[in-house]
């Protein structure tokens, strides 16, 4: 990941090159995260088998020689019971009307379900092009042909449908260059070297906040939020405070453990990823903080950093 300290060298694009931002839209859980990964070479955002893992709108840039993608990861739709729910929403369906192109993403390994057709009824009221992207066909096995056919029935005549598999690869190459058929003319928006426009500071949360939601359990991964405090470069090693927030004194003690277990076990896991980010040593220190009902107070929420997107 580029880490840049000087102006970087935008090129200027050639007549015949493309350009463009794709909104990857879908319910939780359906694999935005890791179709996103994949497709710009590197892991930028997080996944686990947690719904609604991804929280803020995360772009990946992909730069071909034919064309530079910026990919726009959102949170999964689904219905909110709190104000947190509320923000990602929100921030989710916005996506839609600011992309040039939308990317929904659907889970095909089971048959198209309530909230995939709500998702499709909200980009039937939009301007935007649509790519029905099927996720996961490597899990269809014989009920391809059926499963295919119950997205045909929520897909508009203008859709492209496309199907992949976003763990395997396969069909991938089909999708990029059918979104890239789908971008108008147009300049390169970032250095073609980055891949993302998010800073250190903020993947190195979400690396937290990913060891987190793989190592807890029921309530405990919807209610953390992680904020880097602190954080010194030298030479030779990386030092990184952060915080986990969480709502109850009762999460603080799951989030620690038995004699800080469940602490150096996120911590350790959490500094190996770092580490292969920052391509150097990290000394990682993590400290638990309860603040009450955080999810539903709108200025704690913008403070870690969850707020509605205005643009």
């Amino acid at each position: 990941m580029s880490n840049q300290s000087f102006l970087p060298v935008i090129p200027v694009a050639s007549p015949e090159f493309k350009s463009g931002f794709i909104a990857i839209i879908g319910r939780p859980n359906v694999g935005k995260s890791t179709l996103m990964n994949h497709l710009v070479g590197q892991k930028i955002a997080i996944t686990s088998p947690v719904a609604q893992t991804t929280r803020n709108r995360l772009r990946g840039i992909l730069t071909t020689p034919e064309a530079q993608i910026i990919f726009v990861d959102t949170p999964g739709i689904h219905k909110p019971h709190h104000e947190l729910g509320k923000v990602l929403v929100q921030n989710a369906v916005s996506a839609i009307n600011n992309a040039d192109v939308v990317l929904f993403v659907v889970d095909a390994s089971s048959s198209a379900g309530g909230g995939d057709r709500y998702i499709a009824e909200i980009l039937q009221k939009s301007q935007t092009p649509v790519i029905l992207g099927l996720n996961k066909t490597d899990l269809q096995g014989e009920d391809r042909e059926k499963l295919n056919e119950s997205y045909q029935e929520i897909c508009l005549e203008n859709w492209q449908m496309v199907n992949f598999s976003a763990v395997t690869g396969e069909g991938l190459d089909t999708l990029q260059q059918g979104l890239i058929t789908k971008l108008d003319h147009g300049p390169y928006y970032y250095p073609p070297d980055l891949v993302t426009d998010q800073p250190e500071r903020f993947i190195i949360g979400e690396l937290i906040r990913e060891q987190i939601l793989l190592s807890t359990k029921e309530e405990i991964p919807h209610s953390v939020a992680v904020t880097v405090e602190k954080m010194e470069e030298g030479e030779k090693l990386t030092k990184i405070y952060a915080a986990i927030n969480v709502e109850r004194n009762s999460q603080k003690s799951i989030m620690i453990g038995h004699k800080g277990s469940m602490l150096k076990q996120i911590g350790s896991a959490s500094r190996q990823q770092m580490q292969k980010l920052l391509s150097g040593k990290v000394y990682l220190e993590l400290f638990v903080k309860v603040e009450p009902k955080w999810r539903q107070s709108r200025l704690r929420l913008a403070e870690f950093g969850y707020q509605v997107d205005k643009n």
